[in-house]
């Protein structure tokens, strides 16, 4: 008699989860839905301000970046995504000053973990909200930041 009655519990049991189960899923059948419609929506599209998506320089009214080639990004990226190409040059006072050649900055290898950002003593660095970065090819992803021309017009020469 007891294997009947325990019989008659677990089937009470079963369909006492099966009717919370279908109460959950009935919930949500009539609650809003909240899906983007990307791309659609690009106009609109609302990005989260603490969203980082590719690093870039920033640059100033006079098409001049603060970076001093340092080096410190550099040097602080946990995986070898950010590699500076640097030169001396002497300026026309006679003093040696260093400047940056390339800035290669790998998208690919990216974690995002912001400590470019928050280690580079000049403000140089910001992560921009450009997140449309598909390619086909993974050496694309490889990007040259400082990639506007040299508006100082200073007369150097190599630093020997």
């Amino acid at each position: 008699m007891s294997s009947f009655s325990n019989y008659f519990k677990s089937v009470g049991e079963g369909v006492k989860s099966l009717l919370l189960g279908m109460g959950v899923t009935g919930k949500e059948f009539v609650t809003p839905k909240i899906t983007e419609q990307y791309p659609e929506n690009r106009d609109t599209l609302k990005i989260a301000d603490r969203f980082r998506a590719e690093l870039t320089l920033k640059y100033d009214n006079e098409d001049r970046h603060k970076c001093i080639a340092c080096g410190i990004c550099q040097m602080n990226c946990p995986n070898g995504t950010i590699h500076l190409e640097t030169k001396m040059v002497e300026l026309p006072d006679g003093k040696k000053k260093r400047k940056l050649e390339k800035y290669l900055y790998d998208l690919g290898s990216c974690t995002f973990c912001m400590l470019c950002v928050t280690s580079c003593p000049q403000d140089a660095l910001e992560f921009s909200n450009d997140f449309e970065q598909a390619v086909f090819e993974r050496d694309k992803l490889v990007k040259q930041l400082n990639y506007r021309p040299d508006p100082d017009g200073l007369p150097e020469t190599p630093a020997k």
